[in-house]
């Protein structure tokens, strides 16, 4: 099985076909082999985040917080899977891919709790009798890049709470466990 790019919702190959192999750093045997992004590719996902984030920016945060607390309970129903993934692709053990997946499901959770946090402030203005009030907005399109090492905690981490704030991520997973990186964004499918 290839993992394959998720983009706009739909799983792509890479634009030329191109994959690479992750191999077991313990046994050598290949742990997953995984669509190797393009140019064209990058460019596609970029279009789609941007065209995402105009409609994702505009819903409330209860909507976020059920689609948060959902990807958490998603995560925690796949942890064989999760942990099966990071013990092969960077040779953990299973506890601390098992102590992964619930830490990560925690820090979606936590990120959900935060839509409703989001507000803003009253600032000094110029004119006496008045003021002014900045609002938070969601910002864009935002880049999320994690590592191998805590794979699952950081992944998460690194998507929910742009997510939480009413942003579009692009997920730019580790070579290292690809496959593992891509059971966190099947979580919010």
């Amino acid at each position: 099985m290839t993992v394959l790019l998720s983009i706009g919702g739909q799983d792509l190959s890479a634009s030329n076909q191109s994959t690479f192999s992750r191999l077991d750093p313990v046994t050598g045997e290949v742990a997953s082999v995984s669509a190797r992004a393009t140019l064209d590719d990058v460019k596609a996902a970029v279009q789609s985040a941007n065209s995402a984030f105009k409609s994702w920016a505009k819903t409330g945060p209860s909507e976020r917080r059920a689609i948060l607390n959902k990807a958490a309970d998603i995560m925690e129903s796949k942890q064989d899977a999760f942990i099966q993934a990071m013990i092969a692709e960077t040779g953990a053990t299973g506890p601390w891919a098992g102590f992964n997946v619930m830490l990560a499901a925690g820090h979606i959770r936590e990120a959900a709790a935060l839509t409703s946090q989001m507000g803003g402030e009253v600032i000094p203005a110029n004119k006496p009798g008045t003021f002014a009030m900045a609002v938070q907005k969601p910002k864009g399109v935002c880049l999320a890049i994690s590592p191998w090492n805590a794979p699952i905690i950081l992944g998460a981490r690194s998507v929910a709470t742009p997510i939480a704030c009413g942003n579009s991520v692009i997920f730019k997973s580790s070579e290292l466990c690809p496959l593992t990186h891509r059971l966190i964004v099947d979580c919010y499918y």
